[in-house]
């Protein structure tokens, strides 16, 4: 890959100054726990009032779909219903395209730089190299095909998070 400058931050998500950030959300589009609760707690109320308004029956697993960002530094919410494996959502193409719809609503948009959570890792089931192993091919694909993403970032939150993206995506840690 040439075009798309793929990096790993230690740090916040709804803190990142970039165009849009990329929320692992549940099927609703109505908050809940871990990164969905965080966005919308620092997005406030116009993330969710954006959300009830653009998806009144929210977006199915697999789908992406943007609101404001509300009171973030980012413009944008691209929000993604990753596959939850301890409901029996064990297809991985549905992780994979998770992120190729966040990169293809970000073309739409036209934001250039896109942080992105780590989708379908933590209560969802899915560990964090096969989280970062499904941005990666869909990274490419969306490469081949011509996106005008510049930066694709995936934020850990936590040193141990951190290290695991930067494992997976075969980097050597900071120096200790």
């Amino acid at each position: 890959m040439t075009g798309m400058r793929i990096t790993a931050v230690e740090g916040d998500l709804t803190t990142q100054q970039v165009d849009a950030v990329v929320n692992a959300a549940n099927r609703r589009l109505r908050g809940g726990g871990g990164v969905d609760g965080a966005v919308h707690a620092a997005g406030g109320p116009a993330v969710l009032e954006d959300c009830r308004r653009r998806f009144p029956d929210g977006l199915p697993t697999g789908e992406a779909g943007w609101t404001t960002a509300g009171r973030m530094p980012a413009r944008w919410v691209i929000h993604v219903v990753g596959p939850n494996r301890h409901r029996g959502e064990t297809d991985r193409g549905l992780l994979v395209a998770c992120y190729r719809r966040a990169i293809e609503v970000a073309d739409e948009l036209g934001a250039r730089t896109v942080a992105f959570s780590l989708v379908g890792a933590g209560v969802y089931g899915w560990s964090r190299s096969e989280s970062v192993a499904a941005a990666r091919e869909a990274f490419a694909a969306a490469e081949e095909t011509g996106t005008r993403v510049q930066e694709a970032r995936l934020v850990a939150f936590g040193g141990t998070a951190h290290e695991a993206v930067l494992a997976a995506l075969g980097e050597a840690g900071p120096p200790r």
